[in-house]
């Protein structure tokens, strides 16, 4: 193997910072930061993945295993606190020390909306209102049950939550969070068929290749109930049940309905690594993600020479579109890095 030419640091330990990372190891010394204190948290936290329900771990340990390569040093619970230019490369600096590279690929994620924030639904108020995650992790775990340890009679979800909402400011389609509740109904009907499962939505966002085909089977095969129409409201019964009020906006009339579970389709947001990096290297886009020069053209390049981005530091994304876009963030490094030589 040829000896490494420059050192580049990956900020983000997710599936858009290993994919760089080891694209880049080839030919460079890369060092990957992550402040959690393992890689891949926001896929391993995931029990099935679309569209074709691949075990979420199985396809984390796939992408952790790419790391493990004499040219990339892992460094976990290594948050990044500084970025600054420094005799024109840039300066690093974690909580442990400061690293200095020849180019920087922030790879920072997302965050999944805060519930709280929607007062009126009922978030931390009421048990049996959860978030799409808090659901997923309950499928994992394999104990989808109510809080008096019974199966749940019906489980409802409610789309756009921390999304294309302007009373939060977010005007943005999340983009997974229509395939996400498809997915979780259909698996919550393959572990317990004698629950009722219904989806409120504004309309319906079927992004990716599949992702169509799996509305259409949600229906066909798993009869989920969809109901156009938003809750605009959630509180407790007197059994301990969540009753919501909604219109149907197909038929224009109000309903209540009772249910076990609402499920609240959290949206995406920066996180705050993406937030704070973006705001000193100056590259702040829409909604505190990282801008790009270009959508088009330019999407992994900025206006700071040495700095790229890849994956959903800029906006959402599916997981394979995250893939796709850390395979183009580095060779976007790669080209500069050759010129820059």
């Amino acid at each position: 193997m040829d000896t490494p030419k420059q050192h580049i640091v990956v900020i983000g330990g997710g599936p858009a910072g290993i994919v760089a990372a080891a694209q880049l190891a080839k030919t460079h010394r890369v060092t990957l930061l992550e402040k959690n204190d393992k890689l891949c948290n926001n896929i391993t936290n995931k029990f099935k993945l679309f569209p074709n329900f691949a075990d979420a771990d199985e396809t984390a340990a796939e992408l952790i295993a790419t790391t493990k390569n004499e040219n990339i040093t892992v460094n976990t619970s290594a948050e990044v606190t500084k970025i600054n230019r420094a005799d024109n490369k840039w300066e690093v600096t974690t909580d442990k020390d400061t690293i200095t590279a020849d180019a920087v690929v922030i790879a920072t994620g997302y965050d999944i909306f805060d519930a709280h924030r929607k007062e009126e639904l009922g978030y931390g108020i009421y048990p049996g209102i959860i978030t799409s995650l808090e659901l997923e992790q309950m499928m994992k775990s394999g104990n989808v049950v109510t809080r008096f340890g019974d199966k749940p009679r019906r489980i409802t979800f409610l789309q756009c939550v921390g999304s294309r909402d302007a009373k939060i400011g977010n005007h943005y389609c999340s983009k997974l969070c229509c395939v996400t509740a498809v997915k979780q109904a259909i698996e919550l009907r393959k572990i317990s068929p004698e629950t009722e499962v219904f989806l409120f939505y504004m309309d319906l966002r079927m992004w990716g290749q599949g992702f169509e085909e799996l509305y259409r089977q949600s229906q066909e095969e798993h009869n989920v109930h969809f109901v156009r129409g938003r809750i605009s409201e959630a509180a407790s019964t007197y059994d301990g049940r969540i009753q919501i009020k909604a219109e149907d906006t197909l038929i224009g009339q109000p309903l209540k309905m009772n249910t076990d579970f609402l499920v609240l389709m959290v949206g995406m947001e920066p996180s705050c690594g993406t937030k704070n990096l973006s705001q000193q290297c100056n590259i702040s886009g829409d909604y505190g993600f990282a801008a790009s020069k270009t959508p088009h053209l330019l999407d992994q390049t900025t206006e700071q020479p040495g700095i790229f981005l890849a994956g959903s530091c800029k906006r959402p994304y599916t997981l394979s579109d995250t893939i796709n876009d850390a395979y183009a963030a580095a060779a976007a490094t790669e080209r500069y890095l050759n010129e820059k030589a």
